[in-house]
């Protein structure tokens, strides 16, 4: 079908891995445990740094190549949502209770917490 001696074919089967594949094989296994250790939020370039703090010799692109080969791809931080405006002017409602809890008989005092478990 592709026009290739069986010979050929056998000789391809027993070839030993070249440089750059033992060295992407190896480059792989570091960028996978910094991948981890920082969580998945480090990208290529900010993995680039610390391979060559680790005395990896490699450029952000072949990082970012060797990422998307291992199908990894950092996540964002979170923006910040500011869900608070304390300076509006809409009318408060007045604290009636003033941290008195204590009552008499039931059903006279309710209070409530809007706060996220």
């Amino acid at each position: 079908m592709f026009s290739v001696e069986p010979s050929g074919y056998y000789a391809f089967l027993k070839r030993k891995p070249g440089k750059r594949e033992i060295s992407n094989a190896s480059l792989d296994t570091k960028v996978v445990s910094l991948f981890k250790k920082h969580h998945g939020r480090y990208g290529a370039t900010r993995l680039t740094g610390d391979l060559h703090d680790m005395g990896e010799r490699c450029g952000i692109k072949r990082v970012a190549n060797r990422l998307k080969h291992l199908g990894l791809k950092a996540k964002a931080k979170k923006k910040f949502k500011v869900t608070t405006d304390s300076k509006h002017t809409l009318p408060v409602a007045p604290n009636l209770l003033d941290r008195n809890f204590t009552s008499t008989a039931s059903n006279q005092k309710w209070v409530g917490d809007i706060s996220a478990p």
